[in-house]
């Protein structure tokens, strides 16, 4: 399962509102080769989903990962935050065992 706070939840409402996305738009997440620490997170809009892809519902937002991410991202927590040392959007990944200083990439 994939899960959203409720301040991931309020700016993907926010960010789909501005972009004049329609309902059947979801959160896309992937993890690809990157970053500092190996693996980096992705997040995008996406409206089509794909053969094998993990349709997770959580806090009346949608998120659609693929197979491989999903073995990396099981029980995390999309969350947001905002102000003046906010991070934006960041993965809380109880199945990462290192993360970069950034927040951007991690390792299991």
């Amino acid at each position: 399962m994939l899960f959203v706070a409720d301040s991931a939840k309020d700016k993907i409402a926010e960010l789909k509102s501005s972009e004049d996305l329609g309902e059947d738009y979801f959160v896309r997440v992937s993890v690809t080769s990157g970053g500092c620490s190996g693996l980096t997170y992705s997040m995008d809009f996406d409206n089509v989903e794909k053969e094998n892809d993990q349709i997770f519902q959580d806090n009346e937002v949608k998120i659609v990962t693929d197979l491989r991410s999903f073995l990396y991202l099981c029980n995390t927590t999309l969350e947001f935050s905002g102000g003046l040392n906010g991070k934006g959007f960041y993965f809380n990944n109880p199945n990462a065992s290192r993360t970069c200083g950034c927040g951007e990439s991690f390792a299991v």
